[in-house]
């Protein structure tokens, strides 16, 4: 029985591109062809499979791709993911699957409650993993978000340090001023803000991993006295800062406590104060996360609507001063994470296992693509509690970086 579904689902389902199945039992059918794209083989090695993917497909083949339950064609993820994702985002789901996708979406506030104990858990999941597996895919700064291909051919490591200066120019800094970093990382935006830019930097972040590391990093680069990184929950904070940033952190923040987050960058901020929230975003109406990422990857995690965001900013009172969109350059960012993961997957399997490297692999590319074919961005909404912190046009973002070109040649 659950074959035949499955068997309308993909019918149903597959468009563009193709994509041929060997079912548990031996028989083989193949979907798709109507429109160009991708071409995948796969097979399914399990017979709860069929009932499991009808049920949750995300999670349900991105268990089975991992533990081997499910073989793809020369093992091409790429390709298999680009028709899957790819006709997700054209088709959309049939009827019979609608009524489960409005239950996980109403099940969303549970899955993102997330008191400070909670987030703490869901932190240390993912970042306080070892400290050598980050180091085999991401730049030297280790910058986990996205870069900025602000110029056609940037390295990793250049399109990184232009995201970060793309930031600091939002932030209109001048020396002494006193910025807090919520969700600081392993430290690289705010070491960059008291090096190039003369700020008091205040970084809290929930991972004790990444609290080590930024901390050791400031003091090797004698900048301590400028930049302290704290083990804390950004609730717990006190006082006013000059400037608010927050990179790759609000995706972690959770529906139920989007007022909460920016009633409390209200009371950090400054009366003339400039926050600059940079956040993956869908550029859709509100939705639910992917079980398979809330299980493996970020639990407690959840990529926002504008209109999700927007709506919270509004009513903690702040000026929305610039939002502006991102296409494509996260895809592109995790391009290159991928290639530089595969080309260390050996070390990463010593690290680990053969399981963890699919899981991971499985991640990059699923995320990749659903930048390129599933309507996902990334926004940076700059706001403060006036409408005249920042200059009327943007011309003030390109003369610094304009500066830092002709200081280069």
């Amino acid at each position: 029985m659950w074959d035949k579904i499955l068997h309308r689902f993909l019918t149903h389902l597959i468009r563009q591109g193709r994509l041929t199945v060997t079912y548990p039992d031996g028989t083989n059918h193949s979907y798709g062809g109507i429109e160009p794209g991708p071409e995948a083989t796969i097979s399914l090695h399990d017979p709860t499979l069929p009932r499991r993917i009808v049920m949750s497909p995300d999670l349900a083949v991105g268990e089975a791709y991992v533990d081997g339950r499910l073989s793809i064609e020369n093992d091409d993820l790429y390709a298999f993911l680009g028709v899957a994702i790819g006709n997700v985002a054209a088709q959309g789901q049939p009827w019979f699957r609608r009524p489960l996708e409005a239950a996980r979406h109403l099940g969303r506030w549970a899955a993102q409650f997330n008191p400070a104990s909670r987030a703490r858990a869901n932190v240390a999941h993912h970042y306080d993993l070892s400290g050598a597996l980050y180091d085999l895919f991401l730049d030297t700064d280790r910058q986990y978000s996205c870069a900025y291909f602000s110029e056609p051919g940037m390295s990793l490591e250049e399109a990184q340090e232009a995201k970060k200066h793309h930031i600091a120019a939002k932030l209109l800094l001048r020396p002494g001023m006193r910025v807090l970093d919520i969700g600081c990382g392993w430290g690289g935006m705010g070491l960059t803000l008291a090096r190039d830019y003369g700020a008091e930097v205040l970084g809290v972040t929930l991972s004790q991993e990444q609290y080590r590391i930024a901390n050791d990093r400031a003091r090797a680069e004698g900048l301590a006295d400028r930049a302290r990184f704290e083990l804390m929950d950004y609730r717990a904070l006190t006082g006013q800062f000059d400037r608010i940033v927050s990179v790759g952190m609000f995706e972690h923040v959770g529906v139920p406590h989007y007022r909460e987050y920016f009633d409390k960058v209200r009371a950090r901020l400054a009366p003339r104060g400039i926050a600059l929230i940079h956040t993956i975003g869908r550029a859709r109406p509100p939705g639910s996360t992917s079980p398979w990422i809330a299980k493996y990857i970020f639990p407690g995690g959840y990529v926002p609507a504008l209109s999700e965001m927007t709506r919270a900013v509004e009513n903690a009172g702040l000026m929305p001063t610039d939002v502006e969109i991102w296409r494509l350059h996260y895809a592109e960012t995790l391009r290159h994470w991928h290639d530089r993961f595969m080309a260390n997957v050996d070390a990463a399997r010593a690290l680990y296992d053969e399981q963890f490297c699919r899981m991971w692999r499985y991640y990059l590319i699923a995320s990749e693509l659903t930048f390129r074919l599933n309507r996902q961005v990334v926004f940076q909404m700059q706001l403060s509690p006036v409408q005249d912190a920042v200059p009327l046009t943007r011309d003030y973002l390109y003369q610094g970086s304009q500066t830092r070109r002709q200081a280069a040649e």
